[in-house]
């Protein structure tokens, strides 16, 4: 694929670079207190002060983009995120205000050590790329380097704090023997499934269920705003088929870049490596011995290649019976090295020792140095060039596409003839829908719908190795949908509904016939449902065929031979019957001891600090310190529902 936005500025090519990260960045960032906070727009709209401090409206919108980007949420929840998300940093914000105010710090050398363990795309061969490419990458998130560098400092207060607030977490025995049964205690149960799929054939919807259904649910039931949109495309498959490089270009290129085209000598190498690193000094007499025992094997003929897998403890070759692959001067420790060059093809080594231990090694092929002829090279240089004459030319007609555009967004069609790419005219798309010739395109999406009538996204690359430019030519809004436009996603939430309440029906009574005989497998068969028998599971392991232990925590608890449910496992019901259980081995607990404590310790520092942040909360409320402003919480909300 060729690289389509490539740049030639080094400093441009970095901070490109970063923006790959972004989205990784920004679910650090977003537990960040504070981290994109405005420190100069007085326009901001306070949603709350700590200590002071405001929560904007920026910061809240730019903590709710975020998490849209990287699809952490989806657009229908976020109008219930936005009040968890101002909780979320109220409280955030308490504990970083109680840090400062005890006297913990973070210096600067702290704060730069932590971005550079999450951000080293900023850190280019180990020097830091420079303040203009570190604030050009924070820029690309709307963020300062002032802010960015305070909220760092900010999330290492919290992590103090917390680490505080864990010291002392003390478990007891008795939590680790109970932790320890819970763990690994297993239920062995018997169960029978109500699926809808053996009742939907028996399930039909009348036109007056229909209609009274979308008359009930009217609401629910919209046609979302849609778009029509006019797409002007350039391929870089047709862009490539249309070049040819002349031979004397290539040749003046062969002869430009003789050097690039040297190869050196090489041999194709394979070996078996037996490892003393890490081991007693003591056992490196019988590892030599096992690498004479082996080259013993090899001389009477056994196949390199499966005693390199079965013995070879080079990880990164022995799966592939030792093959190291062509291997040049300089690329091999010493010993290694004169011994491979001093092979003929096709010959064993004896033992040959290095620092990481003993080798047997064959080279397979040997090559001399030599530069390659000009017949040789044709192909990559052909290659090469036609690549940067491709990508000068979708650039240039991209960019001039998009000029054409800009000026007549209705004249799609006439652009494209004239320029001699492709046009698409969409009458109608709506958000999330695949386009012709394109498919998805989150980018192009976002793009699109982001737009006014009459405007035009940028030149975007899209899958196919094609780079777009779109128009969006009408806006048609969300409205009520008719019934005969919706008539079959109408039927079908009828069906579903009363499938629903058909399995329903049928679990309670299957529940009722077998409390009331005690045989599940009797009463399944009385109703046409098949009864099945598992194997034992643990509260965190799976049921065979129903899901997660977890679903079923009643098989812990309840008396062996006791039915219960139904248990809602997606559309299906499960009725249940505890078969047996089995407690797990005392003698084994020493064996995870350490391990549970370790997990006990966590569960109750998470608990701990959790009361902790909320008593620091509702101290600082009680002093007036903590101020929430309820109405431009309600307008960003509400301005969430509305799109």
């Amino acid at each position: 694929m060729f690289d389509l936005f490539r740049s030639r500025a080094k400093a441009v090519r970095i901070v490109l670079g970063a923006v790959l990260m972004l989205v990784a960045i920004s679910m650090v960032v977003t537990l960040i207190p504070g981290f994109g906070s405005s420190t100069g727009d007085q326009n901001d709209q306070v949603v709350a002060e700590v200590g002071g401090e405001v929560l904007s409206a920026r910061d809240l919108q730019t903590r709710v983009q975020n998490a849209l980007r990287g699809g952490q949420v989806p657009q229908s929840m976020v109008a219930l995120l936005v009040p968890e998300i101002v909780d979320n940093e109220i409280t955030t914000r308490a504990v970083v205000y109680e840090a400062k105010r005890l006297g913990l710090q973070v210096s600067e050398a702290d704060v730069a050590r932590a971005i550079r363990s999450f951000a080293p795309m900023l850190y280019q061969d180990g020097k830091f790329v420079g303040r203009e490419a570190y604030a050009a990458y924070l820029a690309q998130m709307n963020f300062t380097i002032p802010e960015f560098e305070s909220n760092v400092a900010n999330e290492m207060l919290l992590t103090k704090m917390k680490n505080l607030v864990a010291e002392g977490v003390v478990v007891t025995n008795e939590e680790v023997e109970r932790a320890y049964k819970m763990k690994n205690e297993t239920a062995k149960i018997e169960y029978v499934s109500v699926d809808p799929a053996k009742f939907r054939s028996q399930v039909t919807a009348s036109p007056a269920e229909i209609q009274q259904y979308f008359q009930e649910n009217a609401a629910s039931f919209r046609i979302k705003e849609q778009r029509a949109i006019q797409m002007l495309v350039v391929e870089e498959e047709k862009i490539a088929a249309t070049i040819t490089v002349p031979e004397a270009e290539l040749r003046r290129d062969y002869e430009a870049n003789k050097d690039s085209f040297r190869t050196p000598e090489r041999v194709k190498v394979r070996h078996i490596l037996l490892k003393t690193t890490e081991k007693p000094q003591d056992e490196v007499p019988k590892i030599r011995a096992k690498a004479e025992d082996l080259l013993k094997q090899l001389k009477a003929g056994a196949d390199f290649a499966t005693l390199a897998k079965k013995y070879s403890e080079d990880t990164g070759s022995a799966a592939k019976g030792g093959d190291l692959d062509w291997v040049a001067r300089g690329q091999t420790v010493p010993n290694f090295e004169r011994t491979a060059f001093s092979l003929a093809p096709k010959q064993l080594s004896g033992i040959v020792q290095t620092e990481y231990g003993f080798h047997i090694i064959q080279v397979m092929e040997k090559q001399e140095a030599r530069l390659k002829s000009f017949e040789e090279a044709k192909e990559s240089l052909a290659s090469e060039r036609k690549k940067q004459t491709v990508f000068d030319r979708m650039q240039a007609l991209s960019d001039e596409m998009r000029a054409e555009l800009v000026k007549a967004p209705q004249n799609g069609a006439q652009i494209a003839q004239k320029l001699g790419v492709e046009f698409v005219n969409v009458p109608k798309a709506g958000a999330g829908d695949p386009l012709p010739m394109v498919g998805a395109s989150k980018d192009l999406d976002e793009s699109l719908f982001s737009l006014g009538k009459g405007d035009v996204t940028p030149v975007l690359q899209v899958p196919g190795n094609k780079l777009v430019v779109a128009s969006v030519v009408d806006i048609m809004p969300s409205r009520p949908a008719q019934l005969a436009e919706v008539e079959s996603t109408v039927r079908t939430a009828v069906v579903d509904r009363k499938v629903r309440q058909l399995v329903d029906q049928k679990a309670r009574e299957l529940l009722e016939k077998a409390k009331a005989n005690g045989d599940l497998k009797q009463a399944a068969q009385a109703l046409g449902l098949t009864w099945k028998s598992v194997p034992e599971f643990k509260r965190s392991g799976a049921v065979e065929g129903l899901g997660a232990g977890s679903q079923v925590m009643d098989a812990f608890t309840k008396p062996i031979g006791s039915v219960f449910g139904p248990v809602p496992v997606g559309e299906a019901r499960f009725v249940c019957k505890v078969v047996g259980r089995t407690l797990p081995d005392p003698a084994k607990l020493a064996e995870e001891r350490e391990m549970l404590i370790g997990e006990l310790k966590h569960s109750k520092a998470l608990e701990r600090y959790a009361l902790f942040a909320e008593g620091v909360r509702a101290e600082l409320v009680r002093k007036g310190k903590i101020k929430i402003h309820q109405k431009v919480v309600d307008r960003i909300v509400a301005s969430y529902r509305q799109s």
